[in-house]
């Protein structure tokens, strides 16, 4: 079954977010995804045969739940679903990448013992075109103008809810009914490559890892063996993501330049992140300077450093210290904050307010995952 609802902004604001919320099987949640999807303009992209039948067999072994909703899209094409020519998920209808902070904040550290996450998505407010040099082509919207939350609650598994700005099949951040919170966040900015190419390989991609950890994992221990047991790819924006779960656990993963993997945690404590390697720079009194092509990495996490070490901290002081990082509403600063987001691993919730113009967001907004 589908629903789908808007639940903020309008045309006169810069977000107009939708909620998509769909149960039943994966294959009729594939099915209800790749339809809207290419509702939006979305269609599958041509792959090597080779390519696309080894993916087909690691997803059935290692995510099987994006199996199915793939035979779901297939269906939903008219397709045979062990058809090898075309790629029938990554369903994309907007350009990936980010900037954010976010900041775990551990059961023991929390005025009511929730263990919680915030996080604030940062990314240009501008479209395609003007990203990339150019003018607005007519009619053209702002890259991140269009969000989705999406809550699936298939009929066997773990349901969820996520955000996601670009890629249905995959999300930006998002909580499980087991209490497990997944974001991505830019690793590393000046490191960024135009990519050699964008055809989906074996393994998951970027932005569908944290949808793999939420459809899979129940807990930290859970995800630390999926992410070293799977294979992974980018394409040229290196992300590394933050992980915690109901039990008070929580670590950052991420990938180095030779592809070695590093799970970074910080004991009992706050966990802060930003856009930088963690494991290149893991003491946070100890950060080099910020040069114009980090935007403030070290500075916002030092900044939340500060706010979260050796304090006991509310939910309403979690929000406090987003704030005081968000971008300045500047025209010389080319990010906003496009949403601001706390997950309760506790109540397994999501609670986010949206951007619609400078000075101006929604009133907070909650989504459960149960």
């Amino acid at each position: 079954m589908k629903n789908m609802t808007h639940v903020a902004g309008g045309k006169n604001d810069f977000q107009l977010v939708t909620h998509l919320t769909l149960t039943g099987g994966q294959h009729e949640i594939g099915r209800a995804l790749a339809e809207e999807a290419r509702r939006l303009g979305w269609s599958p992209q041509p792959i090597d045969p080779a390519v696309s039948r080894a993916r087909r067999t690691w997803f059935e072994r290692h995510w099987p739940q994006h199996h199915a909703r793939m035979d779901g899209a297939a269906e939903a094409l008219g397709l045979d679903p062990e058809q090898d020519e075309l790629a029938l998920d990554c369903l994309g209808f907007l350009p990936e990448d980010s900037g954010c902070s976010a900041l775990w904040v551990p059961p023991s550290a929390a005025t009511d013992g929730h263990g919680r996450v915030g996080r604030n998505y940062d990314f240009f407010p501008t479209t395609t075109s003007e990203v990339m040099g150019g003018q607005p082509r007519p009619g053209e919207l702002p890259m991140a103008s269009r969000p989705y939350v999406i809550t699936t609650i298939p009929d066997e598994g773990l349901s969820s809810t996520v955000i996601t700005m670009s890629v249905l099949d995959g999300c930006m951040d998002g909580i499980n009914s087991a209490g497990l919170a997944v974001m991505l966040l830019i690793a590393d900015f000046e490191s960024a490559a135009p990519p050699e190419s964008d055809t989906p390989q074996v393994g998951v991609d970027s932005v569908q890892l944290p949808r793999f950890l939420i459809d899979t994992c129940e807990n930290v221990d859970q995800a630390k063996q999926a992410l070293l047991g799977a294979k992974q790819y980018d394409h040229g924006m290196p992300l590394h993501y933050l992980v915690a779960d109901a039990n008070g656990q929580a670590f950052v993963w991420e990938r180095g330049k030779d592809g070695s993997e590093h799970i970074v945690e910080f004991g009992d404590g706050p966990l802060c992140v930003t856009n930088h390697l963690l494991h290149r720079h893991p003491d946070p009194m100890n950060l080099p300077a910020d040069s114009e092509g980090s935007f403030a990495s070290f500075a916002r996490l030092r900044a939340l450093y500060e706010s979260s070490k050796g304090a006991t901290m509310s939910a309403g002081d979690l929000r406090e210290a987003l704030r005081a990082v968000r971008p300045a509403e500047d025209p010389a600063v080319p990010f906003r904050t496009l949403w601001s987001t706390v997950f309760d691993t506790a109540d397994r919730t999501l609670s986010t307010c949206f951007y619609l113009g400078d000075g101006r967001y929604t009133e907070e907004l909650e989504f459960s995952a149960r």
